[in-house]
């Protein structure tokens, strides 16, 4: 069972629901979210841990592995598409694994 919604208010004034402790208000955190590149097609969780981790531009994730990546918390196979996409509009791809010999 969820708990039941409540009114919030931000320091900047927007109102929101939330059924959690959460404190972020979803209207600031649209606001920050980039208005264009492959960020921009991202969720905010995603989007926030490949910051996090300086991974800022496409070429950026260019030099990480697909396996690195999906280990990276709040990133998930949803993601994948996305980048996978991204990458060949640019002509790059994922680091390929090294594999066990």
């Amino acid at each position: 069972m969820t708990a039941p919604k409540t009114l919030r208010t931000c320091e900047k004034g927007h109102k929101f629901y939330k059924s959690s402790d959460c404190p972020t208000c979803p209207v600031c955190e649209a606001e920050k979210g980039p208005a264009k590149g492959f960020l921009a097609l991202l969720s905010s969780p995603a989007r926030n841990a490949l910051l996090y981790y300086g991974i800022d531009t496409i070429e950026k994730l260019s030099t990480y592995t697909e396996k690195e990546i999906l280990g990276i918390h709040g990133i998930g196979k949803a993601s994948l598409p996305v980048f996978k996409r991204s990458l060949a509009e640019r002509g790059l791809s994922f680091k390929p694994d090294k594999k066990s010999k």
